[in-house]
């Protein structure tokens, strides 16, 4: 089968990674799977083309607003896969929470990571009760062996042993959502008492504005560093690493860092 895979895309964000892992799994099962970033497509008839373009018999939404509105009205069969904050935050919007109604109404089915989603989303839209399934997100690491956890505390300006250390990882894109100043605070003060434990957080300057609030407090923070994106491999070993993970976001689906932590 040929079908359409529309997601948001964001580089090392943790929808960008499940809706790739999704499209191997696709692939795998003999599917040819086209996958799309959704905010390249703000009109429905670019979807219209494409799929008659590439001749697709089906399609598939990763968030239920940003992709699944424009699946609708095209003729093929599609299913949509909730992706967190379609369900914590746009189900909040009058408007947005109407249109991902009609979504759910035309899709064939819709996949909950957890019962806990499921259940939101069948208050939020009873009639989708029948067609709204559970699949746990499944996780598979990839750990870099030629990575160099000295190095990369160097890089930071980490000079204590490593041996000594107390590393806590937040793994995040800078946009408001994920409020990684939740905890600057507090790891600089426990810092400034315990001098081998450190904040680093990893991630992309996903909101241009909201990534210059973060380097200014850094600047006047101590024991919290930031460094930008790393490469797959490289980010699980930092992991497998570091002495704990954290997560500060105020709106969470399901956290593929925190399944690779734990897989780890």
């Amino acid at each position: 089968m040929r079908l359409l895979f529309l997601a948001v895309l964001r580089p090392h964000t943790g929808n960008a990674v499940t809706a790739k892992r999704v499209r191997n799994h696709l692939e795998a099962a003999g599917h040819v799977c086209i996958l799309k970033d959704a905010s390249d497509s703000e009109r429905a008839s670019d979807i219209a083309s494409l799929i008659m373009a590439e001749n697709l018999e089906a399609a598939l939404a990763l968030h239920l607003y940003r992709a699944g509105r424009l699946l609708q009205g095209h003729g093929i069969p599609f299913g949509v896969i909730f992706g967190g904050t379609d369900l914590n935050e746009d189900a909040n919007h009058r408007e947005k929470n109407e249109v991902m109604g009609k979504v759910l109404k035309e899709a064939r089915f819709a996949v909950a990571f957890t019962e806990s989603m499921k259940e939101i989303a069948q208050q939020q839209w009873p009639h989708a009760k029948g067609k709204i399934f559970v699949q746990s997100q499944g996780i598979a690491t990839t750990p870099n062996s030629a990575f160099n956890w000295d190095s990369f505390l160097q890089k930071l300006e980490i000079t204590q042993s490593a041996d000594s250390l107390y590393v806590f990882l937040l793994i995040c894109g800078l946009r408001p959502v994920k409020d990684p100043l939740y905890l600057v605070d507090a790891f600089s003060e426990w810092h400034q008492e315990a001098p081998n434990v450190y904040m680093v957080i990893v991630g992309p300057e996903v909101d241009p504005v909201f990534t210059k609030e973060v380097k200014a407090r850094l600047r006047r923070a101590t024991g919290v560093r930031l460094i930008q994106e790393m490469s797959q491999g490289d980010l699980h070993t930092v992991m497998k690493s570091c002495f704990a993970l954290v997560n500060s976001s105020i709106s969470e689906g399901m956290s593929a860092a925190i399944l690779e932590a734990i897989s780890g």
